[in-house]
């Protein structure tokens, strides 16, 4: 079976923690607002920016929305190593990312799926996700694919948000200077590698939110 979806509540609730099996670093989450998203077109895309950002090669999600401006926050760990003081350049993590688009809470996941993309197929733990190879991802609206011409390589206003930050982690709120489109980017947990986002719905079956889980927080009823 494909890797089933996890109840992601718990991880977008200020306080909660979490632990590992090896006795490394023990972690605590909030709640970090990365501002409001414009959705044009309510068509919503997910990936690594310094990479696909104006290639054309990353499509939107099957689930759509209505157009509007919706919130973008994620959720931040804090790791700390057993019997170690605080610090105060804590070790940060983000843990996932969600693009909210009702504040209700979600009562089922899905995968959020591209047009040829089809979870039948899928072996064992298996899941689709967005390859990450620059420690970054992001959502847009697929209006926003070709709008940032600025940005390649280190150059353009997405290098300039995490260069200027110190390279915090985010949320980092991006605008095109030449059309006014935006992106909301972030660190991807530990870095690089396939990331999946999964799609909420609450009990009538509407979208709640769009979220991305990094991987870094066990589920506490499986640690």
């Amino acid at each position: 079976m494909p890797m089933p979806a996890r109840d992601h509540t718990w991880l977008f609730t200020p306080g909660s923690s979490f632990a590992y099996e090896d006795s490394g670093p023990t972690g605590v989450i909030h709640v970090v607002d990365g501002g409001e998203l414009s959705l044009p077109t309510g068509r919503v895309v997910a990936c690594d920016p310094f990479v696909c950002l104006g290639t054309g090669a990353i499509e939107p999600f099957t689930a759509e929305v209505e157009p509007g401006r919706y919130r973008v926050e994620v959720a931040m760990a804090t790791l700390t190593q057993p019997g170690e003081e605080p610090s105060d350049t804590p070790h940060l993590r983000v843990a996932a990312a969600r693009l909210v688009i009702r504040d209700e809470p979600a009562v089922t996941w899905e995968p959020a799926l591209l047009p040829d993309q089809d979870p039948a197929e899928l072996g064992d733990d298996e899941f689709y996700g967005y390859g990450v190879d620059a420690g970054t991802g992001c959502f847009y609206d697929a209006s926003a694919d070709g709008a940032f011409p600025g940005c390649e390589g280190d150059e353009g206003p997405l290098w300039d948000a995490f260069e200027d930050s110190g390279w915090a982690p985010g949320p980092h709120r991006v605008t095109s200077p030449e059309t006014g489109h935006d992106l909301i980017a972030f660190s991807s947990g530990w870095g690089d590698g396939a990331y999946p986002t999964w799609v909420g719905r609450d009990a009538d079956g509407e979208v709640t939110c769009f979220l991305t889980d990094f991987f870094v927080a066990p589920d506490p009823t499986e640690a």
